[in-house]
């Protein structure tokens, strides 16, 4: 069966979606412009490292419109029980709906999601049976791209910026170093909330594989 497509209509959500969209953007500009076309054009890295990046960071965008828009797993308005499983049923009190053990009522979306994880403003959708795999996908997208950018990234502060420090005439951009600090500082932080986020998902497979549930 297909994959479900809905839109959670939120504007706190769509804010936050929209700060992603701009990270991914900022740094999808900037290391290639400062760092990689630079270094490609001397001869200090080969093309392949380019196509790369711009694969990853295409994977990472398309992982991101996935978990946003697929439904996950939001339970009809009129669910059908099979039979012999009305004992593992039970009653939300928000919704007044029948609906699986494990099921839990997002009261952002107004809906119950089928073994939901938890809404996630950053793709403005609820993480739940249908696309949790999406939303896994999605974070190890992102945290491949920015261990990728941030790896460049330092290696070019380190080896390269002294060297333009002694000639301003090799800056590709004014301002080169303050840009490559807010990449740095974007890309760090972004690398310690999804190793965080990782951290948690896998204990929450390990907990639930544990249970057998």
């Amino acid at each position: 069966m297909g994959l479900r497509i809905h839109f959670v209509v939120d504007p706190h959500g769509w804010c936050c979606m929209g700060l992603i969209v701009f990270v991914w953007l900022y740094n999808i500009v900037i290391i290639p412009k400062i760092v990689l076309f630079p270094h490609y054009e001397e001869g200090h890295i080969p093309g392949i490292l380019i196509i790369i990046f711009y694969g990853i960071a295409i994977f990472c965008l398309v992982a991101l419109v996935r978990a946003s828009i697929t439904d996950p797993g939001r339970l009809p308005e009129n669910p059908k029980i099979p039979h012999g499983e009305r004992e593992f049923w039970e009653l939300c009190n928000k919704c007044n709906l029948m609906r699986p053990k494990r099921s839990h009522h997002c009261s952002r979306c107004g809906h119950c999601v089928r073994r939901m994880d938890h809404h996630c403003p950053w793709i403005n959708n609820c993480v739940g049976e249908d696309n949790h795999w999406l939303f896994l996908q999605l974070c190890f997208y992102t945290e491949l791209l920015t261990c990728y950018a941030l790896m460049f990234s330092f290696c070019h502060y380190y080896y390269f910026l002294p060297l333009k420090k002694r000639n301003l005439d090799l800056f590709v951009v004014r301002h080169e170093l303050a840009i490559m600090r807010l990449a740095a500082f974007m890309g760090i932080t972004m690398l310690v909330g999804i190793t965080g986020l990782f951290y948690t998902q896998l204990i929450g497979i390990i907990t639930k594989w544990k249970n057998k549930v």
